[in-house]
């Protein structure tokens, strides 16, 4: 899907993406990513969902996100218990949606300012 948005500010926004790729400005990721308003961290080591571990998380927290959009690939999956006990110990929300679902709200929360970081798996 296609998605198109004007922004004045200088913030990254996820322009479009597929079950294969997002793309966020030109910038094409065909990997496991992490996208926020000023970073895109496209070599995130955990290839899917069940290879995340804590450890991984450190990349995502380093930002300092409000809360974090897990894109879990074509389907919603909840992230394992530990993973979401990290996030609630350190006060950071977690959302886990499919791939689609985390692009879009990624955009709408980055236009309203919010500290998101988007964690997307395809």
């Amino acid at each position: 899907m296609k998605l198109t948005l004007e922004t004045g500010a200088q913030v990254n926004l996820i322009r479009a993406y597929s079950a294969t790729e997002v793309r966020v400005g030109e910038v094409r990721l065909q990997s496991s990513c992490i996208v926020a308003p000023d970073t895109v961290i496209a070599d995130w080591e955990p290839r899917n969902l069940e290879e995340l571990s804590i450890a991984h998380l450190e990349r995502v927290f380093a930002l300092q996100p409000e809360v974090v959009l897990l894109g879990t690939g074509r389907t919603q999956r909840f992230a394992p218990a530990p993973i979401r006990a990290a996030f609630a110990a350190r006060r950071v929300g977690l959302e886990a949606m499919d791939l689609g679902a985390a692009c879009r709200t990624f955009n709408v929360l980055v236009q309203e300012d919010r500290k998101v970081v988007a964690a997307l798996f395809f």
